[in-house]
Parts: C-alpha cells; sequence; structure tokens
C-alpha cells in the first residue's frame, strides 16, 4: 500500500479532473493492492473460515483415550497459532467405532455427508483396510497414526497415510535381536487378522533374510479367552523351540503371558519377545498387578522412538492436566498419543500449503452413486472431495518437526528415519537396553548420534547391554529344549562291511564301537544339556552305506541325524549342516610301489635329458661369448685355431668347478668379468642342485611307481579302483571326466590287495581312489603299496543334523573341546595307531629337476650374453670405422668382400698390435713430412747460389770484353 500511495504522489495531476479520470487511478490501486497481497500470500478471502476433519477410533481402548487427548489437544493448539492457516480454524468431529469395525464403516461414510476434506484414524489395521476403500472413492485422505500393518503402505491405498512406524521396522527390529543371539527358530503367536497375519509375515520374510525362520505359527481369534489360548499353548510347550514373539492387541496380550506362566513355558531358558502392545500398556497404565507383572518377568518388547526435544517435554509437563479435563483420571502417554498429537498438525500444514497453492474445497455427487438412488441408506447425499488429490500431494510433501521428531514421507509413504528403543521388562518397571535403527541395526547410542556417522552393520557394531532373562537369570538362553513328548531323537549309524575300526556294531545288540562312535560319544558328554537319542543302524553291514543317499533320508526327516564315517562335501552341505570335521579326509591314490636300485648310471638320474642338453649347450655359448670379448685383448684366449677351440671347450666346462682360477684364464674385459659373474651364480645353483638330488637318490631307499597320481590315472585308459559307497565314485566321473566303465567298486581291505596284484592286464586295476582315512589304515598293514602323488581333495567327516539345528552347533563346539583337551587325538591312537609300517622311512623316488625349475635363470644368462655381445661390436664398429681410413688403398671403391675380411682382420687382430702399428703409421707419415721440408728448403737455397754465381760470372766476362 505505501508502495502504492508513491506511485500516486509521483503523478502531477493538474486541478481541474473529471470524474472518469479520478476512478481511473482508483482502480488502477486497487489492482495493484490485490497483486502486492497476492504475490505475499496473505488473500484469506479465498480461504475457508472452518474446515471439516474427522476422527475414527475407540474412545474407550488404551490407545483411543489417549489419542483422544492428544488430538483435542492439537486442534486447540493448530487454531489458536497464528503462524498456520491464518484465519481457518478446524473443525473436528469424533466419532467412537467402540471396537467394532461395522461401526467403523458407518462413520466413515457418514463423514462423507459432511464435506469432511481429511479422516484421523482409524485405530485398527482391520478397518484400515476397509475405510481405505471408501476414502480411495471420495478422494479423502485418511491419516492414522495407530494402523502400522505393512501392506496398508502398498499402492493399492493411495488415500491412507501411515502418520506412525510401520510394523515392517518393527518386525526387523525383532529379527535383529534374534539374529545377534544367533538364534534360528521362532514360534510366532498373533492375533488371526490383517494386523497379527500380515506383520508376522512381515517378521517371516525379515528372519529369512539372516538365516532364520518361525518354525511354528499360533493364531488367536479376537477375543479368545483364557481357555482357548490354553487349548494351542499345550501344543506349543511340547515343541522344540523356545523363542516366542507375540504380536496380538493390548486386550489380550496379557492374557497370553499369564496362560504361558501357568502352563511353565515363561521359566528359565525360554524368551519371549512382544512387540509395541506391551510397551504401550506399561507407558498407559501404569505399574502391572502382581500376576500380570510376574507374567512378563525377563520379556522383551519395543517402543517406538521418539526423540527429546522442548516441544516433547513441555507436552508431557502438561499431560496430565489434559487428561483430567478429559478422563476425569490420570491415564499414561503412550507413543500413539505423541504420533496422534503429529498427525493434526501434519494435517494443518497440509492444508496450508494447500491453500498456498490456491486450493479451493469444493464437493460434488457421485453419479454412480446416485444411479442406484438414495433411499434409507442415503448414498446420493455422499459427496467426493474435487481436490482431494491435491490435498494428499501437500501432505504428503509436508517436511516438519512435531514432538515426535523430524516427519517427512518416503517414496513408499512411511515416516523417515524409523527406529525403536529395545525395552526389558524387570521387576515392576523397565530398562531400556539398546535401540534400533534402519540406519545401522542395533546399538547402545541414541539415533541421533547415529545419524551423524556412516552406517554400520557390521556384527562387531550390533550391540545391546545386559538382559535379564525370563528365570530371573542373565546367561544367554539356550532358545531351544529337546520336544516334551517323549520322543528320542532318531540318528542313523553307518553299518559298514569293512574298516570296522570306525564303526561296527556289536552283534546281537543295539549297540555300536569304533572310532566314530567314541568321538560321539565323548561329544555329547560335554554337551550342557541331556539329548534322549536312540542309534539306527544304516546298512546290511555286507555292503558300505552310501552316504548321501543317508543325508537325504534326514532331509526327509526319517533320521533325525546320522553318525559315522559321512565325508563333508558340497552336495551334502547343501542337504544337511554338519558339525565340526573330526578327521580330516581328503582322496588320495594308492598304487603297487617297488624298490628303486641304483646303477651304474645313477649319476645321470637327477637331471632329465632336455635338462642336461641345455646345461651343456650353455656352457659351450657362455664359453664362446667370453671369448669373443677377451679375444682382442687376453693373450690367454689368442693362438692357433685348434688351439683356441679347446681354450674355449676347457673354460666353459672348468667354470663348473671354478678352475678356470687356478688355470690362470682370467677374465680381462668388464664385459667379460660381467658375464662370467652371472654364469657362475647359474653354475653354483645347478652344482647345488644337482648334488643335492644326486644324494638324494644315492643314500636314501626309494620306491617307485608308473603311477605318478591322479594325472596319470586321468591320462590313461587303465582300470581305477574306489571303495563302494564313497563320494570318490561321482568325483571321479563328474569332476575329472573319467569314463565310468573304468571304475571298479571294491569293498574289504582283501579286495584292495587282490585287485592291486592283479594290475590292469590281469583284471585288476591299476591304483584304487580312496580316502585318506581308510587307506592310512589300509597302508599299516600293507608296506607293497603306497600313496602316489598328492591329495588331490580336502575334506573331512562329521556329524549330520538337519539344517539349522542347534545341537549340530553344540556338538561342534564339543569337538573343538575335545581336541584341545588332546582327547580327540587319544581316541584316534585307540583305534587307528598300527606299528606295522608307520615306522618306515622310505620315500618315492624323487621327481627329476627339470628345465623348467631353472629357465629363469637361463633366461637372465642368455640375456646378459646377448646385451653383452651387442655392446661389444658397437664399440668394435665405432673403431673400425675410426681405423679404415688410415689403411693404405681404403680410399676408392674396395669391394664389400674387401671390407670384410678387412674387418675381420681388424677383429682378430690384437689390440696392442692395432695400437702400436696405427703409432707407428703415425711416425712414419710426421718424418715423411719433415724431409719433405728439408728437401724444399735446401733446393731453394742451390737455386739462389746458382743464379748468384751465374750473375758474377756474367759481370766477370762483360769486364774482360770492355
Amino acid at each position: 500500500m505505501l508502495s502504492t500511495v508513491g506511485i500516486m504522489n509521483h503523478r502531477n495531476f493538474s486541478a481541474p479532473h473529471t470524474f472518469l479520470e479520478l476512478h481511473t487511478v482508483w482502480v488502477l490501486v486497487l489492482c495493484l493492492f490485490c497483486n502486492g497481497c497476492h504475490s505475499l500470500g496473505a488473500d484469506v478471502r479465498k480461504r475457508p473460515e472452518t474446515v471439516n476433519i474427522g476422527s475414527i477410533f475407540t474412545f474407550n481402548s488404551i490407545i483411543g483415550k489417549v489419542a483422544k487427548v492428544a488430538v483435542q489437544a492439537a486442534i486447540e493448539d493448530v487454531n489458536s497459532s497464528p503462524n498456520i492457516l491464518r484465519g481457518t480454524k478446524l473443525k473436528l468431529t469424533m466419532h467412537d467405532s467402540n471396537s467394532s469395525g461395522f461401526l467403523g464403516i458407518t462413520d466413515a461414510l457418514q463423514f462423507m455427508e459432511g464435506d469432511t476434506v481429511a479422516i484421523i484414524g482409524p485405530q485398527s489395521s482391520v478397518l484400515a483396510h476397509v475405510i481405505s476403500h471408501v476414502a480411495n472413492e471420495f478422494k479423502i485422505p485418511l491419516l492414522s497414526f495407530s494402523a502400522t500393518d505393512p501392506t496398508l503402505s502398498s499402492l493399492q491405498y493411495p488415500f491412507f497415510i501411515r502418520t506412525t512406524q510401520s510394523d515392517l521396522y518393527q518386525m526387523a527390529a525383532i529379527s535383529d535381536v534374534i539374529n545377534s543371539y544367533d538364534w534360528r527358530k521362532v514360534i510366532a503367536i498373533y492375533i488371526d487378522d490383517d494386523h497379527g497375519r500380515n506383520g508376522i509375515a512381515a517378521l517371516g520374510d525379515e528372519l529369512a533374510t539372516r538365516r532364520c525362520e518361525i518354525s511354528y505359527r499360533v493364531a488367536l481369534e479376537t477375543g479368545s479367552t483364557r481357555a482357548d489360548i490354553k487349548e494351542v499353548l499345550v501344543k506349543v510347550a511340547l515343541m522344540e523351540a523356545r523363542i516366542y514373539v507375540v504380536h496380538t492387541y493390548t486386550g489380550q496380550g496379557l492374557d497370553v503371558f499369564a496362560v504361558a506362566q501357568s502352563l511353565g513355558m515363561t521359566g528359565s531358558g525360554s524368551v519371549w519377545f512382544a512387540t509395541n502392545w506391551l510397551s504401550t500398556i506399561l507407558d498407559t497404565s501404569g505399574p502391572l498387578s502382581q500376576e500380570a507383572s510376574s507374567s512378563v518377568q525377563g520379556v522383551i518388547t519395543m517402543r517406538m522412538y521418539t526423540p527429546n526435544s522442548e516441544h516433547k517435554r513441555n507436552f508431557v509437563s502438561e499431560w496430565s492436566n489434559l487428561t483430567k479435563k478429559e478422563n476425569k483420571s490420570a491415564v499414561g502417554l503412550s507413543t500413539y498419543g505423541l504420533y496422534a498429537y503429529d498427525t493434526v498438525w501434519l494435517l494443518a500444514h497440509g492444508l496450508d500449503e494447500f491453500f498456498n497453492q490456491g486450493g479451493k474445497i469444493s464437493f460434488s455427487n457421485d453419479s454412480r452413486l446416485n444411479e442406484l438412488g438414495g433411499g434409507s441408506l442415503r448414498l446420493d447425499a455422499m459427496t467426493i472431495f474435487n481436490e482431494g488429490d491435491s490435498l494428499l500431494e501437500s501432505i504428503l510433501q509436508v517436511n516438519m518437526t512435531g514432538i515426535t521428531g523430524p516427519i517427512k514421507f518416503t517414496q513408499d509413504k512411511d515416516i523417515i528415519n524409523p527406529a525403536y528403543e529395545v525395552i526389558n521388562v524387570i521387576g515392576t518397571g523397565i530398562r531400556r537396553i539398546g535401540y534400533w535403527t534402519n540406519y545401522s541395526g542395533l546399538s547402545v547410542e541414541r539415533p541421533e548420534a547415529l545419524y551423524t556417522k556412516p552406517p554400520n552393520r557390521s556384527s562387531s557394531s550390533q550391540q545391546l547391554y545386559s538382559v535379564v532373562w525370563p528365570g530371573q537369570t542373565t546367561r544367554k538362553p539356550r532358545g531351544w529344549v529337546f520336544p516334551q513328548n517323549g520322543k528320542q531323537l532318531r540318528i542313523a549309524v553307518t553299518n559298514r562291511a569293512s574298516f570296522h575300526e570306525f564303526v561296527a556294531e556289536e552283534r546281537g545288540t543295539n549297540m555300536f564301537k569304533g572310532y566314530c562312535i567314541d568321538v560321539f560319544n565323548a561329544a555329547m558328554n560335554l554337551l550342557p544339556y541331556a539329548v534322549p537319542h536312540q542309534l539306527i543302524a544304516f546298512g546290511d553291514g555286507h555292503k558300505n552305506p552310501n552316504g548321501t543317499e543317508l543325508v537325504s533320508l534326514i532331509t526327509s526327516n526319517v533320521y533325525d541325524a546320522a553318525v559315522g564315517d559321512i565325508a563333508i562335501t558340497t552336495t551334502r552341505t547343501r542337504m544337511v549342516d554338519f558339525t565340526q570335521p573330526y578327521i580330516e579326509s581328503g582322496l588320495v591314490v594308492v598304487a603297487p610301489v617297488k624298490k628303486s636300485n641304483t646303477s651304474a648310471w645313477a649319476f645321470l638320474r637327477p637331471f632329465t635329458r632336455q635338462m642336461w642338453f641345455v646345461t651343456g649347450v650353455s656352457f659351450l655359448v657362455v664359453g664362446a661369448v667370453v671369448w669373443i670379448l677377451e679375444h682382442r685383448i687376453n693373450d690367454d684366449f689368442r693362438g692357433p685355431p685348434r688351439q683356441q677351440c679347446v681354450t674355449i671347450l676347457w673354460f666353459s666346462f672348468s667354470t663348473m668347478f671354478f678352475s678356470h682360477i687356478y688355470a690362470g684364464e682370467n677374465t680381462v674385459s668388464t664385459l667379460g668379468r660381467l658375464i662370467l659373474v652371472i654364469w657362475l651364480f647359474v653354475v653354483l645353483i645347478i652344482n647345488s642342485s644337482y648334488t643335492a638330488s644326486l644324494t638324494s637318490i644315492l643314500t636314501v631307499e626309494k620306491l617307485s611307481s608308473p603311477i605318478k597320481g591322479i594325472q596319470t590315472l586321468v591320462m590313461n585308459d587303465d582300470p581305477i579302483g574306489f571303495q563302494q559307497g564313497s563320494f570318490s565314485r561321482n568325483y571321479l566321473i563328474n569332476q575329472l571326466g573319467i569314463n565310468e566303465s573304468r571304475l571298479k567298486p571294491l569293498t574289504t581291505p582283501d579286495q584292495y590287495v587282490e585287485a592291486l596284484k592283479r594290475g590292469p592286464e590281469n583284471g585288476g586295476v591299476a591304483a584304487i581312489v580312496d580316502e585318506r582315512a581308510y587307506v592310512e589304515l589300509f597302508l599299516a598293514s600293507h608296506c607293497e603299496f603306497s600313496i602316489v602323488g598328492q591329495e588331490f581333495t580336502r575334506t573331512g567327516w562329521g556329524f549330520a543334523f538337519p539344517r539349522d539345528s542347534p545341537v549340530a552347533v553344540d556338538l561342534s563346539t564339543a569337538i573343538l573341546k575335545l581336541s584341545e583337551s588332546g582327547d580327540l587325538q587319544r581316541i584316534h591312537d585307540k583305534w587307528l595307531m598300527s606299528s606295522a609300517c608307520t615306522s618306515q622311512t622310505t620315500k618315492f623316488e624323487v621327481d627329476k629337476l627339470e628345465l623348467k625349475s631353472f629357465s629363469g635363470l637361463f633366461a637372465i644368462c642368455g640375456l646378459a650374453c646377448v646385451l653383452a655381445l651387442i655392446i661389444y661390436f658397437a664399440i668394435i664398429m665405432h673403431k673400425f670405422t675410426r681405423h679404415l681410413p688410415e689403411e693404405p688403398g681404403s680410399a676408392g671403391g674396395s669391394s664389400r668382400s674387401a671390407r670384410l675380411q678387412t674387418f675381420l682382420s681388424f677383429v682378430d687382430e690384437k689390440e696392442v698390435d692395432l695400437k702400436s702399428k696405427s703409432k707407428r703409421r703415425h711416425m712414419e707419415v710426421a718424418s715423411n713430412v719433415g724431409v719433405d721440408e728439408d728437401t724444399s728448403v735446401n733446393g731453394s737455397n742451390r737455386s739462389r747460389k746458382f743464379m748468384s754465381t751465374n750473375n758474377s760470372m756474367n759481370t766477370q766476362g762483360a769486364s774482360e770484353t770492355t
């Protein structure tokens, strides 16, 4: 307005003005004023005085009592605040659904008749599913602070807005706690409705990502009595798992714990989790009764986390006054009350932004309802909110801070930064043992501190304070027990036909003995609990049982476990869980061996033929290179051609024994010395290796075999023996590609001996592939055979249990204790220690030293020789080009052959002689120049003397004539 006046003052109006001119000026002023107000967003005349909103929840419920007070307080605060809505008041209409789905639906339909723009509620997820369809039809945003069903976030319900945390995150928090204690099986107890089923489905999904599972689901009807609950919990009490998750409503949750306590299910060894219904009761209702308090001792529950702030503290301090006005008695404040309060403010901010964007509130009739006719239901009176989509978008775009912390929606319409407090019920109170955030998992730090750091999900960072578990113990519960239905574990034992030292059934009894049985019994005795079990023979004792077939029977629940000589293979680990291996046993090759006798040519055995050839050639090459480098400057490398060839050979081979030094044949050139140093290093390595190998050949008794290992068997077509029932058959076929027709099954050690002695030519086998544990026992009494080559697989034996069996984990720990204490070795020595061949020190024939072992040395030496020759000839060429012009007759068109002959003569000539010849040539040239000069001086003197004589004679003759 000031700017408008300024415009008017700057105008020069003359005295006589017509009425039309004045009217035009005032219209301009009003237009400018309206534009300025619109640009400032202050056109309050376009906003309605009141906006109708509704709410649906159960007033007398624990959540409803708190929510009613919180919503009314929020309405009052919004309407009295000058910073929001600016003149528009919220008019709230509250309907009590009285825990009835039908009443909730009728309440929602009534709101559709009263020009309602948004509904706060409903309280339950079941009702939210139904009313969301109504909200979709009439485009009315539905803001619920307590419907936590994860499926409500789906695209099926676009107008549903959850203003609290989803149960998806609560179930993730519980799953993280379960996983942090290494529990694997959980029993879920829940209300059989949308809230319970979908919440437990989310729990199952979260557990599955952590390799855990819900082993049993207990569904309770809404309104179940204690008798109904007892009927289903009696079955649960007989089950193995002792990890329970209770996901119910506040009205039935305590009944579940009371019945569980009466059945003895809440004692020591059990673990109970309750979703946030329990923390809501504890926050709202105050101290529990003695019966209820005793039944929830040691329970872990969740509470939605809300950060501390001054606004929250002020609201909490005023809460008692607010509740007394409404309920005539104090009601505790739960997190649902905080979220209910923020829901009103969220809606107010959304409406404010809606109005700022020029939104108008208007309704229209639904033509489809008009076609049905009004009738007693008055369907034609229901109207559609025309701007519902715009208001929904404005609400979802709100970014504010309430008493519950930052409020902003993700793309999935969930509140950002979901977090929970992990609470342990102790005595008459509670104790916070940590926090859970979707950002970093479990932690003892407040979420605000975690958000300032990078996310950390490592196992070491997942921490909680100590927990007082049911039974008043701080020791971590095992989480499972053996079923109390009198059933024993059916444990299958491999009934072998051979190698009874490992497993054997005592005739006429149901008892077993052997190394594997003693290890199993010793490990079972170390368990902190008794394991009722029954050993059952698997196999007839005439054929060795197939380990893979036995393992598959565990997956089909024929057996509960398997004990014996069961190798841990990849295929089997996909079906069952194995304990820690109690003995190592990979696949090896057994073949007949014979003593290797020495011969007159034993000194040639350390090297292969290729090695001998390359070594000899290298001696000659190095000798030739050194001769080239030393020939022009070293008298030891000069002489007649025959003598020089002998010198090359002598010098080359003398370096093997370093005798060239004593013979006086020393190198003079720098390049020659460099080559010699490198070659002497190569000779030292070759010499040492040859000496060591030859010493081993001549002094140690050796065993030789045409079979060198598994590669020999793969490359030839000889028959191969294997132990019947062993996994070696499948390994040879599937992994090594050996034809099945080459494989011959063998059962007993006697069959091993017979097949090996016959050999492949007489219907036997060339070698046997078997596990090391069996082979070592076999070789202890059969010294004519031995292991050839290296062990080509690494595996071990273990006891098999169903997947995720807790007994397997505890038995693994027991086996490690046996190993650390030495008991495992003592059991091994008792059954498997034999003295027949174990003291032999015979070894297999050492493999010859191959060329590839020394190829690097030869390559270095060869490269040095090539570089030295290149440098040497470069220097020679430089000297030759300088020497060539000095040669008589060098100038002119000499032929290539003459130049080559000259070059060879130059190379062959001794360096000292060449220098002397060059010096003499320079002296002769210098002397010739001096003689010529003297001759020319004497000639000039004689001519001058002759001329003077003639002159004098001519003068004398003239005088005489005169």
